[in-house]
C-alpha cells in the first residue's frame, strides 16, 4: 500500500493537484523582492564605483557581493518554504538560544568593532551580524507561544513573549545597536497585538518603556553618539554640529537633488563624488533618491506596499493562528525597517543605521530578509493543507 501511494501522490502533483504547495506560489510578492533585490545591485554599484576606481580597486566588488549575498538569500529562502513552515515552530527554541549565545560571544574580543558598535563576527571577507538573525527566530518563538493562547494572550504568556523579545534586546542594546533593539520591540508588539494582548497590558508596558528610556539618559547609559543623533534630529534645520547632523543634511540634499526624474542612473553628483556616508548601506534610499528621482522613489514605495499587503494578506489566509502570527512578525519586522530607513533619509526620524530590507548592501540583512518572506510564502502555499 505505501509503495503505490508515493507515485500517486506524485502523479495527482504533476497532473495539477489544486493543494500541492508550489501550486500556491505568492508570485506577486516574489515579484516584488526580486525587483527590490535587482535594483539593490543597481543601487549599491553607482554608490560604490567611483571611490572603488579611484582607489585603484574593481569597482564591481560591491555589486560581485551583493549579487552573490542575493544568491545565497534565494538557496535559502527555496530551502525554508521546502518544508512546512510548522516544523520550524519545532526547532525555534533551539535556534533562538543559539541566536542568544551569538549575542553574547560577539561582546567578546571575538566580536569586530565597526562604526562604534561590536555587532559583528569576520568569517573572511563576510561580515556576520547575529542581530538580523535574531529577528527572525524571535519572530517563530513570539508566534509559537502566542498560538498557544485562545482569543486573548493573558499575563503569564505576555510576560514570557516579553522575556523572549527583552533578553536579545538588550544583548544588542550593549553593542550598541539602537536600530536592531527597537526592530525587535516593533517584532513583539506586531506579534502580542495580533495574538490578543490586553490593552492594560500594553499600557503597563508602554509606561515602563517611557521610564526605561528616561533613565538611560538620566545617568548616561547611552553613548555620545546616540544622544548626537537624538539632539541633531530634534533641532533638524538648524545646521549640522555632530557627523549625524552632517549625514541627515547631506542625504535630504541627495535626495532633493532628484527632482522628479532623477540625474540618471549612475549620473547622480552627490553619489558620484561621495557626500553621503555610508551611502551603500544605511543611505541607500538617497540613490534612488537622487538618480531615479521621485518617480523612481515612489514606484519603490509601490513595491515595498505589494509585499506588506500580499504578508497582511497570507496573515489573513492562515489556516492556524501560528501561521498568522508569523507574518504579523514578519510584516512588523518589515514595515518598521523601511519607515524608519526612509524617514532618516528624508530627516523625519532620528538615525539609528537600519538597513532598507533588499537594498541596503550586506549579506546579513538579505539573507534574513529572504528568511522572513520564505517564511511567509510558505504559509501561503500551505495554506490549504
Amino acid at each position: 500500500m505505501q509503495t503505490s501511494a508515493a507515485p500517486g501522490r506524485l502523479g495527482a502533483v504533476l497532473r495539477g493537484d489544486p493543494a500541492a504547495p508550489w501550486r500556491h506560489l505568492d508570485w506577486p510578492l516574489l515579484g516584488a523582492a526580486l525587483s527590490i533585490a535587482g535594483l539593490s545591485c543597481l543601487m549599491v554599484f553607482s554608490a560604490t564605483r567611483t571611490s572603488m576606481a579611484e582607489a585603484g580597486l574593481d569597482p564591481y566588488t560591491y555589486l560581485k557581493r551583493q549579487a552573490a549575498f542575493l544568491g545565497i538569500g534565494l538557496v535559502v529562502a527555496a530551502v525554508v518554504v521546502s518544508l512546512d513552515y510548522r516544523t520550524y515552530r519545532d526547532i525555534a527554541p533551539g535556534v533562538y538560544l543559539g541566536c542568544l549565545a551569538l549575542l553574547v560571544l560577539v561582546l567578546t574580543p571575538l566580536g569586530t568593532e565597526v562604526n562604534s558598535a561590536q555587532s559583528w563576527f569576520e568569517v573572511g571577507s563576510f561580515q556576520l551580524q547575529p542581530a538580523e538573525l535574531t529577528k527572525v527566530a524571535v519572530v517563530v518563538v513570539l508566534a509559537a507561544i502566542g498560538a498557544t493562547s485562545r482569543s486573548t494572550l493573558n499575563r503569564q504568556r505576555f510576560l514570557v513573549c516579553g522575556a523572549v523579545a527583552g533578553v536579545p534586546a538588550a544583548l544588542v542594546l550593549r553593542q550598541p545597536d539602537m536600530g536592531s533593539t527597537l526592530v525587535l520591540m516593533a517584532i513583539f508588539l506586531g506579534v502580542v497585538v495580533v495574538a490578543g494582548a490586553r490593552p492594560r497590558h500594553l499600557a503597563v508596558l508602554a509606561a515602563v518603556g517611557v521610564l526605561g528610556v528616561w533613565a538611560m539618559f538620566h545617568f548616561d547609559q547611552v553613548d555620545d553618539y546616540q544622544r548626537d543623533r537624538l539632539t541633531d534630529f530634534a533641532r533638524s534645520g538648524s545646521g549640522a554640529t555632530t557627523s549625524s547632523g552632517f549625514q541627515a543634511e547631506q542625504a535630504e540634499t541627495a535626495i532633493g537633488a532628484g527632482g522628479l526624474f532623477g540625474a540618471g542612473l549612475y549620473e547622480g553628483t552627490q553619489t558620484k563624488l561621495g557626500f553621503v556616508p555610508e551611502q551603500q548601506t544605511d543611505f541607500i534610499f538617497t540613490v534612488v533618491g537622487e538618480e531615479l528621482g521621485f518617480a523612481g522613489s515612489a514606484t519603490l514605495l509601490v513595491l515595498y506596499g505589494v509585499i506588506v499587503w500580499r504578508i497582511w494578506r497570507t496573515a489573513r489566509l492562515s489556516r492556524d493562528t501560528f501561521g498568522t502570527l508569523v507574518c504579523a512578525g514578519v510584516l512588523a519586522m518589515i514595515l518598521f525597517q523601511v519607515f524608519e530607513n526612509m524617514g532618516m533619509s528624508m530627516g523625519i526620524m532620528p538615525i539609528t543605521g537600519l538597513p532598507l530590507p533588499l537594498l541596503s548592501y550586506g549579506g546579513s540583512s538579505m539573507i534574513t530578509t529572504w528568511i522572513a518572506l520564505g517564511l511567509v510564502l510558505d504559509v501561503h502555499m500551505r495554506r490549504f493543507s
